[in-house]
């Protein structure tokens, strides 16, 4: 039996093998052509088998199986070992676009890497099942707005603010996509279309960021103001400036109408209005929320059958389906709810995106010049830093360790990661430069590991316990366990450095907030404990800012589930005070902006910084510091108080010795909402538009 199984392998293999003949397999025709020819070949069947996630394999057309579900937040995630990176809302936080598009450039190489492996290791990749986390085509980046801290998902997205979240979201898509192109001026410079070291996905079209505990039935209310001017904008810049190859839709409703079935969403905004000619894939499973009736799992329910929700959904512009609903389809298509003209569009999008992402021949492809050890270095803000209690002497300063995430190496890797080789826990990143000691009164420095962890804080996590439910915060406020133990150890007499691990704001007491220094560190990746102890040192001065509002207190958040955007974040908050502004954070080296110009006729913001006199005589290396730019619109009352329009990450000289900046403004964002057309209105230059440029 064995002998006959083996046989038959070998005949299925040869077969596989002696079917490459086609022209669909030339690779010296454009894709197009390629599309069409395999697309004529394909039987009906065998197009809508294409149409779900997992394709099978077709060995009469030596066409492999191939699985579109690959995951890559930060990193290659589960698929082995692989590089864990900061998680996106701490790249966010280095306002660094060019770090973060040579990170994902060095994602998409490792991506490579595994894929040829993989297959040189299959000897019969046409007869295989396809494999989840294994192929080019990436699930990422998160590119929702993370509204509200208590969101447990926050911290793979790019912060609160639209700008800084579409340009960060841009680098990664690009990183992923071209990561042997060169980087110059905000952008690779690409020309499409181009061969794709990976493809790119942004998710989730759209106003989706909690609660995780009702995802499968919850419907986002918004108004066209918000839905225009802070949800969408990030999809619609990135959709005009890019070919990402990919958009998922989410699994909430939308005004009613859930986001993965919703024409004015899909057709009307997405193909119609910013012409986007990608793949449109659902979130795994979300087309059962339209027509599942399950007693565990609340849903949406608004359809009678899996067959009328295929058909709403593929005729809604739905390309792919993550799940599977391929009986569902077929019904469709038998009902004459979907006609074969539709699937072939589905299907030659489908054909064209994976000839583009999968290789044909191993790639050479040049290494990144980026660390994750620099990569979360720049991710740290430095939010207090009283009397100049860092950087601390290396070797000789006595620390005492304490606190929940002090010897965690679980921690830092977030969530959708891979798995490093070694991840540098805090201890062990502290021993590499100081001395620890056992007990606060031997100690010059108490330094407290607090704030949260992934394991409370997530997607849908079966979590339920005081301050926590379902991977979302129900309160804002530090553990009260932390608060304690942080209040006794200040008791000791000795200055105290609190670390907060978290995806977003933690909300500190009045004891809490007199540390002596306080650090934002997110989700760091595995080299966090490094880089955390080499800034401590001074061997690092690339602090962050914050990509998100620090807010005081729970009771300074309106309701998680209302979707309005009056009082939330930077741009809508009301007059009360936060802890921690968006966009703040300290340096050791201070710095101020000798000079700038706005020139409207070109568009840009010019001018230099320079590096302040040090009190400090400690030694470190060459500081850095952000500069942004906000606009107000005085003429749209309605409009929020500022929004970010541009940043730049820029290296200090010599005290003294001025550094030039030059920030690009794009006119897509000096656009208002109209409230006569209930939407975007065009900038004009006769618009009353104010500039304020700060670091």
């Amino acid at each position: 039996m064995k002998k006959i199984a083996s046989l038959l392998t070998i005949i299925l293999c040869s077969t596989a093998l002696w079917a490459q003949n086609f022209p669909f397999q030339d690779t010296s025709l454009s894709v197009n052509e390629r599309v069409e020819d395999l697309l004529s070949r394909l039987t009906l069947d065998e197009k809508i088998s294409l149409m779900e996630h997992r394709n099978p394999a077709i060995p009469s057309l030596g066409l492999p199986a191939y699985s579109w579900w690959n995951e890559a937040l930060h990193g290659v995630g589960r698929n082995g070992y692989a590089t864990v990176w900061p998680t996106p809302v701490a790249l966010a936080a280095s306002f660094n676009t060019p770090m973060v598009f040579h990170i994902f450039s060095e994602v998409a190489i490792e991506a490579n890497v595994k894929y040829v492996e993989a297959r040189r290791s299959d000897t019969c990749t046409a007869l295989r099942e396809p494999t989840d986390y294994t192929g080019l085509t990436f699930f990422t980046p998160n590119i929702n707005i993370f509204r509200d801290p208590r969101w447990g998902r926050g911290m793979e997205t790019y912060g609160e603010d639209p700008f800084l979240t579409a340009t960060m979201g841009l680098a990664c898509v690009n990183g992923l996509q071209h990561s042997y192109m060169p980087y110059r001026q905000g952008h690779p410079q690409v020309h499409y279309p181009v061969p794709l070291t990976a493809a790119a996905c942004i998710k989730h079209l759209a106003v989706h960021s909690g609660p995780e505990g009702v995802r499968h039935e919850f419907d986002s209310r918004v108004s066209p103001r918000d839905l225009w001017t802070t949800y969408l904008p990030a999809f619609e810049y990135i959709v005009r400036n890019s070919d990402v190859q990919q958009v998922m839709c989410g699994y909430n409703r939308l005004n009613g109408s859930p986001c993965c079935t919703n024409r004015e969403l899909l057709v009307d905004i997405l193909r119609h209005k910013w012409h986007f000619d990608g793949l449109l894939v659902t979130d795994c499973w979300a087309l059962n929320d339209c027509w599942e009736r399950d007693t565990v799992i609340p849903r949406h329910k608004t359809h009678p059958t899996a067959a009328t929700t295929a058909a709403d959904a593929f005729g809604s512009e739905v390309d792919l389906e993550c799940g599977s609903g391929l009986q569902a389809l077929r019904t469709a298509v038998d009902s004459g709810y979907i006609s074969e003209h539709k699937v072939n569009e589905h299907v030659r999008r489908i054909l064209r995106t994976r000839m583009r992402a999968e290789l044909d021949d191993p790639r050479e492809l040049p290494a990144a010049d980026v660390d994750p050890v620099r990569a979360c270095a720049e991710s740290l803000v430095l939010l207090r830093n009283e009397d100049n209690l860092l950087p601390l002497k290396e070797k000789t300063t006595k620390i005492y360790l304490a606190g929940p995430n002090r010897e965690d190496t679980l921690m830092p890797l977030g969530n959708y990661n891979g798995t490093p080789r070694h991840t540098v826990s805090i201890r062990e990143g502290l021993a590499n430069h100081f001395t620890l000691v056992n007990r606060p009164g031997k100690a010059d420095v108490i330094v407290y590991a607090g704030g949260l962890s992934p394991q409370l804080e997530g997607e849908e996590l079966q979590v339920d316990v005081p301050g926590f439910y379902k991977g979302d915060r129900t309160l804002i406020e530090l553990p009260e366990a932390q608060n304690k133990e942080l209040h006794s150890l200040r008791r000791k007499g000795k200055p105290v450095v609190l670390l907060l691990c978290s995806s977003s704001a933690v909300a500190l007491d009045k004891k809490a907030q007199h540390c002596e220094a306080i650090v934002a560190c997110w989700y760091g990746g595995e080299a966090m404990g490094e880089a955390i102890a080499a800034s401590m040192a001074g061997q690092y001065d690339c602090f962050g800012r914050l990509p998100v509002t620090w807010y005081r207190s729970t009771e300074q958040l309106p309701d998680f589930d209302n979707y309005a955007m009056q009082g939330r974040t930077y741009r809508y908050m009301d007059d009360s005070e936060p802890l921690y502004p968006f966009g703040y954070g300290l340096n050791y080296a201070q710095a101020e902006i000798e000079t700038y110009r706005v020139d409207w006729e070109r568009l840009r913001v010019t001018g230099t910084v320079k590096r302040l006199p040090q009190k400090d005589p400690r030694p470190t290396t060459a500081g850095t510091t952000v500069v942004k730019v906000y606009m107000t619109n005085p003429d749209d009352p309605k409009g929020p108080k500022k929004s970010l329009i541009g940043y730049q990450k820029v290296v200090l000289a010599e005290e003294g010795s001025p550094v030039p900046f030059e920030i690009e403004i794009d006119p897509f964002w000096l656009r208002h909402f109209d409230e006569e057309i209930q939407e975007m209105t065009e900038w004009k230059r006769t618009d009353r538009i104010e500039l304020t440029v700060t670091l």
